[in-house]
């Protein structure tokens, strides 16, 4: 299961940061952030190749990022009766979500110049929550939940490591995840059985979304689930992003 970690400004003007990490299956195939859609002029994000949909998504023209983690649901759907999470962050960064997703549950993280907002959808209510200033958790259920091992071991830690100043802002929570590695059970990066599989920590990225514009960066993991310290060099290195798709690093599949 995924997790974020977001810290939103107390004051106005300044940029909210974001670190994302994604678990999933390793043999599941999957693009780094590139354009991977064309008909969604100027997006770019993490693409899941099977269902063709996004983990996270960024428009840096509007100044737009979200991110999905999965989460239980609640309902009672037949599998034929609900589609694929991965358009809700490309839906989030667009023209925005329904109240009523015709997917599974998620908890989707949506972050503009302005602030933060969670929504969390269990098949039967969605909830949409501004996130308060401060710095904050999300996993699978609700923000800052201590039922989450990870969550209430580590949320403490991250706030008192703050932020660094300057381009490498991240390299203070950096600290935090090569900390937690130490304890498996409450470790960010992850190796879980679920359903059936085994979901690990494959990629790490970090946002800065603020009235001056989007800064984004992307590190994979050499051994999923597993610390390197290849990942600070890997994250030092910008992601140029434009308007139009074809300026972004990457090219879009034919």
């Amino acid at each position: 299961m995924c997790t974020v970690v977001i810290d939103v400004p107390t004051a106005p003007g300044e940029p909210v940061r974001v670190l994302a990490v994604r678990d999933e299956d390793r043999d599941r195939p999957w693009r780094g952030i590139g354009p991977w859609w064309p008909e969604r002029d100027g997006v770019v994000g993490v693409r899941d190749d099977r269902a063709g949909g996004a983990w996270l998504a960024v428009d840096p023209t509007a100044q737009r990022l979200a991110v999905l983690l999965n989460r239980e649901d609640l309902s009672d759907r037949r599998d034929d009766e609900v589609v694929s999470r991965g358009s809700v962050p490309l839906d989030a960064v667009g023209s925005g979500i329904p109240n009523r997703p015709a997917t599974r549950g998620f908890n989707l993280v949506e972050v503009d110049a302005t602030g933060a907002h969670l929504v969390e959808w269990d098949g039967l209510v969605s909830r949409r929550t501004p996130l308060t200033p401060g710095t904050h958790m999300v996993a699978h259920h609700a923000v800052d939940d201590p039922g989450t091992p990870r969550i209430a071991r580590w949320l403490g830690a991250f706030r008192e490591a703050g932020l660094a100043n300057g381009s490498d802002w991240w390299m203070p929570w950096l600290g935090v995840i090569e900390t937690s590695t130490r304890e498996p059970e409450g470790s960010v990066l992850r190796r879980d059985a679920h359903d059936g599989l085994v979901l690990e920590s494959l990629l790490v990225c970090v946002a800065s979304i603020g009235p001056e514009g989007v800064d984004l960066r992307e590190g994979t993991l050499a051994e999923p689930g597993r610390w390197d310290e290849g990942l600070v060099d890997a994250l030092r290195d910008r992601i140029p992003l434009a308007s139009s798709p074809r300026t972004t690093r990457g090219e879009a599949p034919q």
